[in-house]
């Protein structure tokens, strides 16, 4: 979500382009006053409907949400990833692509109307004060729960750094309910998590796509190549499973670890003076060691430019299920005080040359997991092909969105036993350990 300016013209089309639009800049003079008239009489005609709101309505309206709610309709009638942010929203999406605040060390989930305590994260206030997976919060501050929203409750728990906050707890193995009080701390969202998989494998998983995604990746393997040296260490499971996406710049760091050198995506606008290719740096961090990719129906935005990069360059095996199929590159244009704007200004591509803007990756294995009776039906995802407005591919067969269920316990995770299979019968020199080329054959814590 970098602002970025891309081109919507490649090189084929040379100084033909030139000529025409010269042309056209002739002969669109009287057009476009024509056209300025029109979007003035429009302009015009909403400042009418809004001073009639305002000295009609059968209440008093909130002014400032009526002009917010009117922004907000226009550029949500472009695209469904295209919106305004009050000025709120504006700081929450900071946190979240910054990847720090002042909180508690906490995820927690909404279940049958209560906060329920998923995890307490290492070395938090939450962990010091002893709170445990599976804990109610009743009260924060005094404050009854029930009622509010996962985000009002997530919100009443973040602060400032060394402020204090009163917990109410329910525990099941607690007769009466515990009050505690815990001073908030820097909490850093950990966006990387991996561990060793039958013995000899790496497995990281990268569950968004913040500031921090790049280094924890880094740390990630560096620690698992000192835990198995060498030739002990048979490739890695990089898992981008329901990872929703994030900046582009990370996505592009993230590829680039693995390559030697090659264009990683390129980004096109509608303006033909303006593109962005992004190309790899030499230098893989894992020496040239086999990778599977794993995607699923909830892998989009910058989950697919990794994916789709180390596919071109047959850098890695694909696994899993067809990917979410978000082509496309937001902007965040700061209003001053007044928020932001969310604005879709470019679609990325892969190395190839593929848009899969409500297409989709498809994986080189297609692995399906086995989906409990009472999920049946409810693990798809719609996919950006199922979204009201998405952007169009022209002359391109759209696709929907697929299974985004991944197990709870790994030892069930069928796509994870097929990547570990997969790389323990990887030979040297297999074609996804080859070099990349420059021209290739995207819970709340607290």
């Amino acid at each position: 979500m970098r602002k970025v300016s891309l081109v919507l013209f490649g090189a084929m089309l040379g100084a033909g382009t030139a000529t025409v639009a010269t042309q056209t800049h002739l002969l669109s003079s009287t057009s476009a006053v024509a056209a300025s008239a029109e979007t003035y009489r429009q302009l015009s005609l909403f400042g009418d409907v809004f001073e009639k709101i305002r000295t009609d309505y059968v209440e008093k309206p909130d002014e400032g949400k009526l002009i917010e709610a009117a922004v907000n309709g226009m550029l949500t009638s472009l695209d469904p990833h295209s919106s305004y942010m009050d000025a709120k929203s504006f700081r929450d999406m900071q946190v979240q692509t910054k990847g720090e605040f002042g909180g508690l060390g906490i995820e927690v989930t909404m279940e049958d109307g209560l906060i329920k305590v998923v995890t307490p994260i290492d070395d938090t206030p939450a962990a010091r004060a002893g709170l445990l997976a599976n804990d109610i919060i009743t009260q924060i501050d005094g404050d009854q729960v029930q009622g509010l929203t996962l985000n009002q409750a997530v919100d009443k728990m973040r602060g400032p750094v060394n402020s204090p906050v009163k917990l109410k707890i329910t525990r099941k193995e607690a007769k009466d309910p515990l009050e505690v009080t815990l001073n908030r701390d820097l909490i850093r969202i950990k966006p990387v998590r991996s561990r060793t998989e039958g013995g000899d494998i790496g497995y990281i998983r990268l569950t968004q796509f913040n500031e921090q995604t790049y280094d924890g990746l880094k740390a990630a393997v560096d620690k698992l190549s000192t835990e198995l040296p060498g030739d002990k260490l048979k490739g890695f499971v990089i898992d981008l499973r329901n990872n929703p996406g994030g900046l582009l710049d990370q996505a592009v760091m993230v590829s680039d670890a693995f390559l030697d050198r090659g264009e990683i995506v390129s980004t096109r606008g509608r303006n033909p003076d303006e593109t962005q290719r992004f190309s790899a740096k030499s230098g893989d961090l894992t020496k040239g060691k086999p990778i599977v990719v794993l995607v699923n129906g909830g892998s989009a935005s910058a989950s697919e430019i990794v994916a789709g990069a180390l596919q071109d360059h047959k850098r890695a095996t694909v696994l899993g299920t067809r990917s979410f199929g978000k082509g496309s590159v937001q902007s965040i244009i700061p209003l001053g005080g007044n928020g932001a704007l969310r604005l879709t200004t470019a679609r990325y591509y892969t190395p190839s040359g593929r848009s899969i803007q409500a297409k989709g990756i498809e994986p080189d294995q297609e692995v399906l997991q086995d989906v409990p009776d009472e999920l049946k039906g409810k693990d798809e995802t719609k996919g950006e092909a199922g979204l009201k407005g998405h952007l169009k591919q022209k002359d391109t067969e759209e696709r929907g969105g697929s299974s985004a269920y991944v197990p709870p316990d790994p030892a069930k995770d069928k796509q994870l036993l097929a990547a570990v299979d997969f790389l323990h019968g990887v030979q040297k020199g297999a074609a996804n350990t080859a070099k990349s080329t420059d021209k290739p054959t995207d819970t709340k814590p607290n």
